[in-house]
């Protein structure tokens, strides 16, 4: 199909737009996600390509998704990641293909974005006890070990030096 054509195809147009409107770094991604929607023995019309794209744009635009009622950080990098996680279940045979929607994408970074709270949150709990990795009171820092070798004999002069301190 030429360009021409394609431009020229409505729904084609319209998902064309919305691609040029995502970032650069989920192209190829994305391609490979819009894939996952296929029906088995059918291609994906334009605008179920278009529908689908328009539905990543805002959240993606917005670096932020909703899910259970709350609003969740969705950064590039957890897009990103996200959709290589999606690729790869899809290469493991361990996804139900076609999908039906983006509920399993958005869950996956809920995850992320949960953890990274989770994350933040023990830092800041560290934070209030006075446990910093800069400065940390001698009191916090471990006890050092100084293990011994079994089976190594002790050196004559450190005998030696023994028998004289005592």
């Amino acid at each position: 199909m030429t360009l021409d054509v394609l431009v020229a195809h409505e729904g084609a147009r319209e998902a064309v737009l919305i691609a040029l409107q995502l970032p650069a770094p989920l192209g190829k991604l994305l391609v490979q996600y819009l894939a996952m929607f296929r029906p088995g023995k059918r291609q994906l019309s334009w605008e179920r390509v278009g529908t689908i794209l328009g539905e990543l744009r805002g959240p993606i635009e917005r670096a932020q998704i909703e899910r259970n009622g709350r609003a969740w950080p969705a950064p590039l990098d957890y897009w990103k990641a996200a959709l290589e996680h999606m690729v790869q279940l899809r290469d493991a045979g361990r996804l139900q293909l076609p999908l039906k929607s983006h509920g399993y994408l958005l869950e996956v970074i809920v995850g992320m974005a949960h953890k990274a709270e989770g994350k933040a949150e023990a830092g800041e709990h560290a934070r209030r006890a006075g446990i910093t990795p800069v400065g940390t009171h001698a009191s916090h820092q471990p006890a050092m070990r100084i293990e011994s070798t079994p089976g190594v004999p002790m050196p004559e002069a450190v005998k030696l030096l023994i028998r004289k301190t005592t």
